[in-house]
Parts: C-alpha cells; sequence; structure tokens
C-alpha cells in the first residue's frame, strides 16, 4: 500500500464489488493514516485495525464498512488480527479473521494452535479466516516448487487445524491458483477462505472468486453469496413418506381430484405443481419431524416401565407398550430411510448421521459440485440463461451426426455360421431329439434322491409321452 498504484487497485475492487469487511496482508507500512484509509475505501465510513508486524514486513490491515459491520472487540496475534462484531445486514454476531502465515512450518504450527485456542474460547459460531496461509492442502495445488520432508507434514497438519475446528473450505470460482511466481515457473493455492459451518447456514450459495492477478503476485478474492433463479425446483419426494401408512392412497385421492388443463404435459406439470404444495402440507401435518416423534414415543414407553416397577400394568397399558415398541421400530426405519437418501447411507452405517457438521458437510459437497457459470468471450457469466445456452451449444457440437464416423471395416473377419449349422438351427425337432432331451428314470429305483417316486413319473411318462412329442412337433 505503499505506493499509489496498488492502493487505486483496491479501491477499484472495494468500489466495484461494493465490500462490508476487506483483509489486507503485507501492507510493507509501519503505520496506517486515516487519509490512506478513506482513500483506499472511497469513503469516511470505514473502520479498521493495523498490525504492523517486524517493521513493516507480515503487516495486515483489517477494513470495514460500519454501516455494515458493527466491531465489538478483537484479538490480534503475532500474524492474524480476528475481529469481532455484529453484521447489521442480517443481525449476526460473526468474526473475521485476518491471517498471514510465516514460511517455517514450526512457525505454522504455532499459528494453527494459536488460532485454535481463540475459536475454542469464543461463544460465536459464526467465523471467516481469511487470508495467506502459505500452506496447502494437497500436493495438487502446488506446482513447481520442489518437496521437501516438512511439505507432507504441512498438509497433514493443515488439513487437521481444519477439521479439528469444523472448518469449511468455500467453493473457489476461477482459477485454481492464487500465487504465481513472476517468471511462471511456479504456483500454488496459498491464498483461501475457510468458513465455520454455521457460516455456511447463514450464507448457503457462498464462493470465493478469483479476481485477475494485476499489480501483485497474488490474486485477490472476493467471497459473495450470489443466488440465480435457475428455474422451477424439480419434483422429488421422500423415500420414508412410502413406509407411512395411507400415504399412496393419499396421492392417488389428490391426484384424481386435480383439474385438467392443456394438453397432457401440460396437464402433468400442473398436477404435478399443486400435488408439490399438498405434500409440504401432509409432511407437516401428518408425517411430522420423525426425530421428535421419537423422543414422544421413548418417553411413553419410560412412563410405562416405570408404572411397571411400581405396580404391574395391566393387560391394557400391556398392550399399550407393545403397539408403542412397533411404532418406534416402524419409526426408526423411516429415520433411517431419511437419513440414507439424504446422504451415503454407510454415514449412517458408522454412526455419524445427524450432525450438524456432517449436514454442512453435505452442502459444501453440493456447492463446489454444481455449475457455477461459464466463461463466454473470455467474460466469467453466472446468469442462468446464458448457462443453459452455452451447455446446449456444447452438447450439440459434441453428439451432433455426421455423414463420415471415420470408422472402417475393410477386410475385418466376422464369425459367422455355415449353411450347414443354419440349417440344422431352423429344421423341425425329430422325435428321437426329444426323447432324449428329456430325463427318464429305468425304475430301479422306488424314489430319487428328493423322495420322488420314479415309478410313478415312468408310468406318467408312458401315458403321456405321445401327447407331448405331437405337442413339441
Amino acid at each position: 500500500m505503499g505506493g499509489s498504484i496498488k492502493s487505486r487497485y483496491l479501491s477499484h475492487v472495494i468500489a466495484c464489488e461494493g465490500a462490508d469487511f476487506v483483509c489486507l496482508q503485507e501492507t510493507k507500512l509501519k503505520e496506517i493514516t486515516e487519509a490512506k484509509c478513506f482513500f483506499v475505501w472511497g469513503n469516511n465510513r470505514v473502520g479498521w485495525l493495523h498490525n504492523e508486524g517486524i517493521n513493516g514486513c507480515g503487516s495486515l490491515l483489517s477494513m470495514w464498512n460500519v454501516d455494515a459491520f458493527s466491531y465489538s472487540s478483537h484479538k490480534m496475534g503475532k500474524v492474524f488480527i480476528a475481529v469481532f462484531g455484529i453484521y447489521l445486514k442480517t443481525n449476526c454476531s460473526c468474526v473475521m479473521v485476518n491471517v498471514y502465515a510465516a514460511c517455517t512450518i514450526n512457525d505454522k504450527k504455532i499459528l494453527w494452535e494459536e488460532l485454535s485456542s481463540v475459536k475454542s474460547v469464543s461463544q460465536e459460531k459464526v467465523w471467516c479466516l481469511c487470508g495467506d496461509f502459505n500452506a496447502v492442502r494437497s500436493r495438487s495445488e502446488r506446482k513447481g516448487i520442489r518437496e521437501g520432508s516438512a511439505y507432507s507434514s504441512e498438509i497433514i497438519g493443515f488439513n487437521s487445524f481444519i477439521d479439528a475446528n469444523l472448518l469449511l473450505d468455500l467453493p473457489i470460482v476461477g482459477k485454481s491458483y492464487t500465487w504465481f511466481k513472476s517468471n511462471g515457473s511456479a504456483k500454488s493455492r496459498i491464498d483461501r477462505v475457510l468458513v465455520s459451518e454455521e457460516w455456511f447456514v447463514r450464507w448457503p450459495m457462498s464462493k470465493q472468486y478469483v479476481q485477475r492477478r494485476e499489480v501483485s503476485d497474488h490474486c485477490a478474492l472476493v467471497v459473495k453469496s450470489v443466488e440465480k433463479d435457475w428455474g422451477p425446483k424439480p419434483f422429488r419426494t421422500i423415500d420414508a413418506w412410502f413406509l407411512e401408512r395411507g400415504f399412496n392412497e393419499m396421492v392417488k385421492e389428490k391426484w384424481i381430484s386435480y383439474p385438467r388443463k392443456g394438453n397432457a404435459m401440460v396437464n402433468v406439470k400442473e398436477k404435478l405443481k399443486i400435488l408439490k404444495g399438498d405434500l409440504k402440507i401432509w409432511n407437516k401435518e401428518v408425517f411430522g419431524n420423525v426425530y421428535t416423534r421419537k423422543k414422544e414415543i421413548l418417553q411413553e414407553i419410560e412412563d410405562l416401565d416405570c408404572m411397571d416397577c411400581l405396580n404391574d400394568l395391566n393387560e391394557g397399558d400391556r398392550l399399550k407398550r407393545a403397539a408403542l415398541v412397533s411404532r418406534l421400530k416402524e419409526n426408526d426405519k423411516k429415520i433411517e430411510s431419511l437419513t440414507c437418501q439424504k446422504a451415503r447411507s454407510r454415514w449412517f452405517k458408522y454412526g455419524d448421521s445427524c450432525t450438524r457438521f456432517y449436514h454442512s458437510s453435505l452442502r459444501w459437497r453440493r456447492l463446489r459440485n454444481e455449475v457455477k457459470g461459464v466463461e463466454v468471450g473470455g467474460q466469467w457469466c453466472e446468469e442462468p440463461c446464458t448457462v443453459r445456452s452455452e451447455a446446449k451449444k456444447l452438447f450439440d457440437s459434441r453428439f451432433t451426426a455426421t455423414k463420415d464416423f471415420g470408422v472402417r471395416l475393410d477386410e475385418v473377419e466376422f464369425k459367422s455360421l455355415s449353411q450347414e449349422d443354419n440349417e440344422s438351427l431352423i429344421t423341425a425337432f425329430s422325435e428321437e431329439e426329444i426323447r432324449d432331451a428329456v430325463w427318464l428314470c429305468d425304475g430301479t429305483k422306488s424314489a430319487g434322491p428328493d423322495g420322488f417316486n420314479m415309478n410313478f413319473i415312468k408310468e406318467s411318462w408312458e401315458a403321456l409321452k405321445d401327447e407331448v412329442v405331437q405337442a413339441m412337433m
């Protein structure tokens, strides 16, 4: 930030993206003036915290829009700034951590321990850690850099830090690397944004967008949650619904009662649309929450067991308890079906099925695998209509038939049947062939290995053989 070129670039990015919070690493400044912050932010509605580092080296600057973020407190370490406050647009208490890790593995481990300690003692749930971590999560995130013994230790340690603190790596849009050596011989993804599972609950469409590399060897990262209208969602059902008694009959009655409109396809679409609304009501009023129902059934069983300890249950209570146990089994099947459909069934098998982190991981995986946009004419585009159009063009070009398939079968010898074999296959069955194909017992044993009376079989065959031969011929 010592020069005007980078300052103007930062001001441009902040203005274009409408940033609410900005984290800068390696400012190269011992002191940050009010005028400098106003110039970079574009106005005076900005708050900031500065970590000067060591003689300006490794310095950090966190800035925020005071109309969008209300500062509460902060925790400053040697290479990080953690800002606690409230995001006013959603009234959400959150923590924004600006990180600039050192290069040595020992210093990185110290940083991971400090951040873990700060997060563990905090009451805040919504966390965002961003900056230059100087570490990668896999070997594929570094190219052109010599690997050493500390390389594997770094990967293992960094992943352990992320997993231990229940953090998620935001899906990346754009380039796969964020740092490039000036001569182009090396590149890596050492800059990233890590968020807590609660962050994903608040902003499920969050992604990190890698900007163009203009004034630095690092690419700027912009985090934003962009929701696009991709049109009507497909009609889906829950497998556990079919385990509920009366579900099929209810659907049939509803479907018959719907009015018909237009042609067959329009009619099906409109009926599914109405059915979707009716299923939402039925799911809430009839099917209910299977987890809450399980707690209620277990409590009723526990009450009857307590009564049984004091006095013997009468016949009615015993029947009631048996019915509750049966209902509990049915409910457990619904829970298992629901969990297996929402996730991979092996997670349910090994017991990690209903944790919030698990479901946040599923949302993150789904978000990472989705089509986020396309590049058209060198410009990144996320508009649904454009994405659909480009996808159609791609498949049209890949699957368009041509007159010449480029395949030649000249001089290729295929196995074929001779004329004699062909005639033998279409010739009618002879009586001798039928007799050879049917198993006959000589009658020396009264019963076969399975206890059947062989004499009876032989006599039956003698009586029916002429009819069978005639029928088969």
